[in-house]
């Protein structure tokens, strides 16, 4: 039997301040977050720091940031500091890209490999690749290719954290869809590096490539693989199931 226009709307209007909906809802919401500990609680940490940076003159964000930066000086005079609170900060106004990012790439991750796993990955990459550009920017400067005050260049962020935990999801996705996905970070890390090389495309392209290098760590995992054709099917059983449900 077909529901009227008016019962529809009548039944959707209920549905949607209905408490309990709003009550299963916000324990789904619940459950995502602490699927996944670190990465929310790493990313309310970053809404403080960000609304932070809204709060404060330009001049004061300026030497802020600096004071907080992986550049050469301060990897040569206090290196776990800087180390430690770059992963704090971004380097600009907007977090809910991170939001979105954090959702995509670090919650699957950390459910996948366990909190402790999916750190060392990250925290190896954020060391690693910073030590790996600066010190390409080094031998810059020493070979006067590049100037010299980029001893004090700002360099914040937490894009190498990222950048290797995009490289080793690649082991959470089934194949032949690992392939697909293998192709496009390779492209979407590789080409800037190809077109202009810069030391924090270098960075990035390090750390994707050291988030590969843990395929012995991604083994270890007991949860299954990720499979896109698989999730398709299931989301159109589920469509068809409720459309079904709607029309009888």
């Amino acid at each position: 039997m077909l529901v009227s226009a008016d019962r529809f709307e009548e039944f959707t209007l209920v549905d949607v301040v209905s408490p309990s909906r709003w009550r299963t809802l916000g324990q789904g919401v619940w459950c995502y977050l602490r699927s996944a500990p670190w990465t929310f609680s790493w990313l309310l940490l970053l809404l403080i720091t960000t609304t932070i940076q809204h709060s404060v003159s330009r001049a004061t964000l300026e030497s802020l940031l600096a004071a907080r930066s992986t550049n050469l000086h301060h990897l040569a005079t206090d290196p776990l500091h800087v180390l430690v609170s770059s992963l704090f900060w971004i380097d600009g106004y907007f977090w809910l890209p991170y939001l979105l990012m954090f959702c995509v790439f670090h919650a699957p991750a950390e459910r996948w490999l366990g909190a402790w796993r999916w750190a060392v990955v990250g925290l190896t990459a954020h060391v690693v690749a910073t030590y790996i550009s600066e010190g390409l920017l080094w031998i810059a400067i020493r070979q006067g290719l590049a100037d010299s005050s980029l001893v004090d260049a700002r360099d914040i962020g937490v894009s190498y954290f990222l950048a290797a935990i995009v490289g080793v999801l690649t082991y959470h996705i089934a194949f032949p869809w690992r392939w697909v996905y293998l192709f496009l970070i390779l492209a979407w890390f590789g080409v800037p590096v190809i077109i202009d090389p810069g030391l924090t495309g270098i960075g990035h392209l390090s750390s994707m490539i050291i988030g590969l290098a843990f395929y012995p760590l991604a083994r270890g995992s007991e949860r299954p693989e990720w499979n896109p054709a698989a999730l398709y099917l299931r989301v159109r059983g589920a469509v068809s199931k409720r459309a079904s449900n709607d029309i009888a």
